[in-house]
């Protein structure tokens, strides 16, 4: 399967790669040690400030083109984040050096509480990369640095269309003694484009920071509190007002060591969500059947580096964690409630130098995973690279297999099994081989990827619906076959920057005996993507950043309208020059007035507005 499968990626992929001619260096500034593949990190969606509230981490990867972001109400709401053809619960959240997971859906793994001013543009980190970067996510990791404590900081008040109004704050200071201090608030309310599609967030961040030449140290309390209401957000059915109230406390500590052969990062956190889910508000804490209140805690510490000892570059990372089902009112399937893991990756690269100056690499590993209540697997990593320097830059092919795996969450195991969301305590864990080809090409103003992939997915967790129960969600594991392309570019001009992104999939899947006739989430994915960001500056004091998607999804049974859409955002930043650091912005979000469900059955939201006014000092 993975030959034929990969024949046909090849062929779909020919315009793409013979763009080309193979890597570089990675985004975050990492050397070709560590990274054959390229995760670009660089800015690749102009508005990183959404019309509709405050910044999140998510908003980041909503026009990306490495990344398709699937959105309950506003992209702040709730958020899915998929790659390569994945479902919500295979995409891992990173800060530091450990993967801050959910363990009650995947649906909360983006809930990062954090202000995304203290973090690093993410990247995106697949294949062989996320088996070392990420833990308990079998296709992808989305990874956020810490970031640097400077002194200044910034206030913005916005107001916007359907009784929206939001503020942040952040301050930072760094004393003589290199101690670092920022503080950060963010508040946003609204009563949406929708009825019943209303929002009331609030964040608050503490970053205490200790920096000499190589050490840094740092330590993030986060506290966020996001309520939301969206007709239909979980099941799909138009005409139920259903809430989603979750409540996220979040300490983190890393530290992060440089030295001359290498690097060294370890982290630990804590963190504790609240979640009251209603799907008729009009029952909201009222305990009677409709509403679901859950507790979880989760406490992990982690590790990452790299090491060159003479010609061969020792790629690591590991991860011990502890979740607990602390209380919930429906997830009561089964007796366990805690769960722990563990994995460990090593992934030694050997570097040869070929005639005419080019580079060869090669790098093989392995991953170790372990939980007490599915024991333990063994995945291979195996990667070659070939990089030719030029005049003009730098040229990487590269071709690996990465095998990888993953746990369900508590909802899929522990939910009533003929229940509004049925669970499946047969559930185990689900692995992920894939097989892909990529080229890279760095040429200073410009660069650009290709890439083509073949996985077989085997016992992926997915949400299904029969035909005579459409709205009642089953937990069924799936066997996927996805083929697919990827194409990115960007390219800096002096006044316009510009990234633009193609993905093409296709899914065979196999659910076994189970009835289904349709798919919530594994097959409901856009089989042609295409995007193109730009920003342009002009008059000296004026900016325009316009973010633009093409998307093609698969069929659904449930989806009421078109598969097909355009969607689009758009602002204007006009910088004062007699006030330094002052900027006025309007934004634009959903320009088209799309209705283009991105969940099937669930309405999507319309077109809005918002002028904000920020101070940098």
């Amino acid at each position: 399967m993975l030959k034929n499968s990969l024949s046909a990626a090849l062929t779909a992929s020919l315009p793409f790669l013979a763009l080309f001619a193979a890597p570089a260096h990675g985004e975050n500034g990492t050397e070709a040690e560590e990274i054959t593949e390229i995760t670009v990190s660089a800015q690749r969606v102009a508005n990183l400030r959404p019309a509709g509230t405050y910044a999140a981490p998510a908003t980041a990867l909503r026009f990306d083109p490495l990344t398709e972001l699937q959105s309950r109400g506003l992209a702040e709401g709730q958020s899915d984040v998929t790659v390569r053809g994945g479902v919500f619960e295979n995409t891992g959240f990173k800060a530091g050096a450990v993967t801050i997971l959910d363990p009650q859906t995947g649906h909360y793994v983006a809930e990062l509480p954090i202000d995304p001013a203290l973090l690093s543009t993410p990247a995106i980190f697949k294949g062989i990369d996320s088996a070392v970067e990420g833990f308990n996510s079998a296709i992808a990791t989305v990874s956020f640095g810490i970031g640097q404590v400077d002194d200044g900081g910034d206030a913005t008040l916005g107001v916007g269309s359907d009784s929206l109004n939001y503020q942040a704050l952040r301050f930072g200071h760094v004393a003589d003694n290199g101690v670092g201090i920022a503080l950060s608030a963010a508040r946003s309310e609204g009563d949406g484009t929708l009825p019943n599609g209303d929002h009331d967030f609030a964040r608050y961040n503490v970053q205490l920071q200790l920096a000499d030449d190589d050490v840094r140290t740092d330590l993030i309390i986060a506290y966020q509190d996001k309520f939301y209401g969206w007709p239909g957000a979980y099941t799909g059915f138009a005409t139920l007002p259903e809430t989603d109230n979750t409540k996220t406390t979040l300490l983190l500590l890393n530290q992060r060591r440089e030295s001359n052969n290498g690097w060294f990062e370890y982290s630990g956190f804590y963190r504790r969500l609240e979640n009251d889910y209603d799907f008729n508000r009009t029952d909201f804490e009222t305990g009677v059947p409709g509403s679901f209140e859950h507790e979880t805690r989760v406490m992990a510490a982690g590790f990452q580096g790299m090491q060159q000892v003479g010609r061969i570059g020792w790629r690591y990372g590991g991860q011990l964690t502890r979740d607990e089902l602390v209380r919930s009112t429906d997830l009561t399937n089964g007796s366990f409630t805690e769960r722990s893991y563990a994995t460990m990756t090593i992934v030694p690269t050997f570097k040869s130098t070929l005639a005419g100056g080019s580079t060869l690499a090669w790098r093989g590993g392995l991953t170790f995973d372990y939980s007490n209540r599915d024991g333990s697997e063994v995945s291979p990593l195996l990667g070659v690279s070939l990089e030719r320097i030029d005049g003009n830059g730098v040229t990487t092919w590269a071709l690996e297999y990465a095998a990888t795996s993953q746990l369900p969450g508590y909802t899929a195991l522990k939910s009533n099994p003929t229940g509004l969301f049925g669970g499946n305590p047969d559930l185990g864990r689900e692995t992920a081989r894939q097989l892909a080809l990529s080229v890279t090409r760095d040429a200073g103003d410009w660069q650009a990827r290709a890439a083509a992939f073949v996985r077989e997915d085997e016992d992926l967790v997915d949400w299904t619906f029969a035909t005579g129960a459409p709205f009642a969600r089953q937990a069924n594991p799936v066997d996927l076959d996805v083929v697919g392309v990827e194409a990115f570019l960007t390219r800096n001009w002096e006044r316009l920057d510009l990234a633009a992104g193609f993905t093409w999939l296709n899914k065979d899947s196999d659910y076994g005996d189970a009835q289904v006739d349709a798919s919530f989430y594994a097959l409901n994915f856009a089989r042609q993507r295409a995007t193109l960001a730009l920003r342009y500056r002009f008059a000296r004091k004026f900016e325009l950043r316009l973010d633009n998607e093409y998307r093609r999804q698969e069929d659904n049974p449930l989806r009421v309208g078109d598969d097909n859409t355009y969607l689009a955002s758009a602002s204007l930043h006009w910088n004062h020059t007699a006030a330094e650091g002052f900027v006025l912005a309007i934004v634009a979000d959903n320009l088209t007035d799309s209705d283009f469900q991105t969940f099937p059955g669930t309405p999507a939201y319309g077109r809005n507005y918002s002028v904000n006014a920020s101070w940098r000092w």
